[in-house]
């Protein structure tokens, strides 16, 4: 008869999961910067690429905690994200709306990663491991502040750039 499952085996699914999501982040984010257009997206792209390595090595101390090696778990979810965002480079190259396009994508990403993340630090804390949950709650915030700041650049200037054909491109 098979083990039953508990949140602790969860738990732990779902952080292979998510470390295999940031691990195809980081790969995707510098093709993602080459893409943009807008500077500050470029820039945006640049921060949260240094971010990404920051919560890996999050990722690897939580994995740490539980005694585990640092494995990630096929994540179909990303893979459909990375490969619509790669859809819209290819249709929207040289297009005004590109970097809107970008940046929906990037929030998609990021939406995925508030999800995982909220997720797995509430089962820290039910779990009591605490020292594990602070380390996912910085991930988590900076991730809420990441889609904040791409909601900002979108209302400032790129959604307005989007909708013309002699946008802006600084």
């Amino acid at each position: 008869m098979a083990k039953m499952k508990t949140l602790d085996d969860l738990f732990l699914d779902t952080l292979k999961d998510v470390y295999y999501a940031e691990r195809k982040i980081l790969k995707a984010l510098p093709k993602m910067k080459r893409a943009a257009q807008n500077e500050t997206l470029v820039a945006a792209f640049d921060k949260h690429h240094a971010e990404t390595e920051e919560q890996i090595e999050r990722l690897q101390k939580v994995f740490e905690i539980l005694g585990k090696p640092a494995r990630g778990k096929t994540c179909d979810a990303i893979e459909g994200i990375l490969a619509e965002a790669e859809d819209i480079i290819d249709e929207f190259k040289d297009s005004p709306a590109l970097d809107a396009g970008l940046i929906s994508s990037a929030q998609a990403v990021e939406h995925y990663e508030i999800t995982r993340y909220g997720t797995l630090h509430r089962w820290a804390n039910e779990l009591g491991m605490t020292d594990a949950a602070k380390l996912l709650d910085e991930t988590l915030q900076q991730e809420w502040k990441t889609d904040a700041d791409l909601t900002d650049l979108a209302d400032k200037t790129v959604n307005d750039a989007a909708k013309s054909s002699s946008a802006d491109k600084a």
